[in-house]
């Protein structure tokens, strides 16, 4: 007769599973931290992103939109393109194992790409609330620790250090290359180079806004023709 697993027990799984993924938060949280502090902002902005937005690119991308004095409609536009992977990622997050409603809350809110990656390889059968809680606060811990960190060094350093504004560039290059190798689907990061290029020189005002739009009108196309194909072939 199988007994359910302790609290503790699950929280010690929950906290494994976490940290081969959740230490790589550190370096990019301190970054977040330096980068905000540097961009004219005072080091408590980076727990309040963080806190508010948490939503790790789009933080990065915030810094730079609101020190621009970008209008509401673009930035609610980009966050809502850049952030849209997310109702896909609750297909297959185990929300189920959450019983609180609070905690459930609380989850969809974590929801994150780190978080989705780890419970996503994970057997969902497996996955208890205690477990798949403690991956959430893990990871969102290891990333607004290290801003606040992040954003007292940045208060320390001189102003406008050269090369921090290309950390955002660097962060989307990785992930990029990370998932063309990953998918081995290269024509993905083409079409969003192309995107980007056509939109800077049509709308370079509202490049980026006017990219996203382009890159996901794309793909959807892309979607489309190949499901079709598929469909005739079959």
């Amino acid at each position: 007769m199988s007994t359910a697993p302790s609290t503790g027990a699950e929280i010690r799984r929950g906290l494994a599973d976490a940290a081969p993924v959740g230490l790589g938060l550190i370096p990019l949280g301190l970054a977040f931290g330096v980068l905000i502090t540097q961009a004219g902002f005072d080091w408590w902005w980076a727990p309040l992103f963080s806190l508010l937005i948490y939503a790790g690119s789009m933080e990065f991308l915030a810094i730079g939109l609101l020190g621009a004095v970008t209008p509401l409609y673009s930035l609610a536009a980009a966050t809502f393109l850049v952030n849209f992977r997310h109702v896909f990622y609750g297909l297959s997050f185990p929300i189920e194992s959450i019983r609180s409603r609070v905690a459930k809350m609380y989850a969809v809110y974590a929801l994150t790409d780190e978080v989705y990656a780890i419970t996503a390889t994970r057997n969902r059968a497996e996955m208890t609330g205690a477990r798949t809680l403690t991956i959430a606060v893990t990871c969102q811990a290891l990333w607004v620790l290290p801003g606040i960190v992040g954003g007292l060094i940045g208060m320390a350093l001189p102003a406008g250090l050269d090369g921090l504004q290309f950390a955002l560039a660097a962060l989307f290059t990785v992930l990029a290359v990370d998932a063309w190798r990953a998918s081995g689907d290269l024509p993905a990061p083409v079409i969003g180079l192309i995107c980007g290029l056509a939109a800077a020189w049509v709308a370079a005002d509202q490049m980026m806004l006017v990219g996203l739009v382009g890159f996901v009108v794309v793909l959807l196309l892309r979607y489309a023709l190949t499901a079709r194909a598929d469909e005739a072939d079959a």
